[in-house]
């Protein structure tokens, strides 16, 4: 077996089903079908979304208060089917992990970390349905999401061992931007958390035109609500509990998070052209450009055209694959000391 060849195979695979399962989970959330199935881990009772007259009849009579809706039901179950094929994998890997534990090649602690996440993340998938989508878990559990596909993909690139191309630069150079680098991925995630906080408390349109907010440069603005996050449990966050200010307070969050990412970013990648001294660090730093054009202009499209669909699903896509992109040039910079 070549080195780390099979277990890299998987571990891409594994990686591209994790992106659809964030994909998948974004549009369950976007949908408002968080609660399509009011039960864990099946949908009114049955280990699918129930169909014929009489599974609907027995399903509202075992949930009066959860009135059946095949067009919630369906996206709930199937990313739940998806996420756990994606536990599956991970287990998988773990087996191979564990055969070949003694090759100096393979990754063993790495696997293992993800295999504890995917324990952790079911408890949340339940959690998000047994406490009726509390924000406080909504957003954990969508932050799992993206720390499993980052772990995965940050595998595969460990199980590569493709040797990255000699720098035409000073290492030094490449070494002195690490630090840019660590602090862009710390804020990308920053946002990505005020991102699953601005939607799992349902505050994304609250500010409803640009550059303004509601007509104002400063609303009012309640961030002790918006960002209380020892707010008691219950009775149903669908749809949202927070009044005005405490939603507009996180969207504006949101908002200055976005600008300050961008910024970061945008001197990173000033300092990454400047430095490239190789093709592969020119086509890295290109994807990074690409994408945060693609993600500034995602978010923007949300809020002038009141939050489609597939353009918020997107804005989530493009978080993650930013997200990739950061951890993988993350790691290509700490392997510098290696030329």
């Amino acid at each position: 077996m070549k080195s780390g060849k099979p277990s890299y195979s998987l571990v891409l695979f594994a990686s591209f089903f994790a992106m659809c399962v964030v994909i998948l989970g974004a549009w369950t959330r976007l949908e408002d079908a968080g609660l399509g199935c009011p039960d864990w881990p099946g949908c009114y009772g049955f280990i699918t979304v129930p169909e014929t007259a009489e599974e609907i009849a027995q399903a509202e009579a075992a949930f009066p208060d959860a009135p059946f809706e095949a067009e919630k039901a369906w996206p709930e179950v199937i990313h739940r089917y998806f996420a756990g094929t994606l536990g599956l994998l991970i287990i998988i890997i773990n087996v191979v992990a564990w055969t070949n534990r003694n090759r100096a090649d393979q990754p063993f602690k790495l696997p293992l970390l993800l295999f504890m996440l995917v324990i952790a993340q079911g408890m949340f998938g339940m959690w998000t349905v047994t406490l009726k989508l509390w924000p406080q878990v909504v957003t954990t559990h969508l932050l799992g999401g993206f720390t499993k596909l980052s772990l995965l993909w940050l595998l595969s690139l460990l199980l590569n061992n493709r040797p990255w191309q000699q720098p035409t630069v000073p290492v030094s150079q490449w070494q002195n931007l690490r630090p840019l680098a660590l602090i862009a991925l710390i804020l990308l995630v920053g946002q990505i958390t005020l991102g699953g906080w601005t939607s799992s408390n349902y505050a994304a349109l609250a500010c409803p035109d640009l550059p303004t907010c509601q007509g104002r440069w400063l609303p009012p603005m309640n961030f002790a609500e918006g960002f209380n996050v020892t707010q008691e449990i219950g009775p149903n966050y669908l749809g949202g509990q927070m009044d005005g200010e405490a939603r507009v307070a996180i969207h504006m969050a949101h908002r200055m998070g976005a600008v300050l990412v961008t910024l970061v970013l945008g001197f990173l990648i000033f300092k990454l052209y400047k430095n490239a001294g190789s093709r592969e660090m020119t086509r890295l730093t290109h994807v990074l450009l690409g994408l945060l054009i693609l993600q500034v202009s995602l978010g923007i499209s949300n809020i002038v055209f009141s939050l489609p669909l597939w353009v918020a699903v997107a804005h989530n896509a493009g978080g993650a694959l930013l997200l990739l992109t950061l951890v993988t040039l993350n790691y290509r910079l700490s392997k510098v000391s290696a030329f």
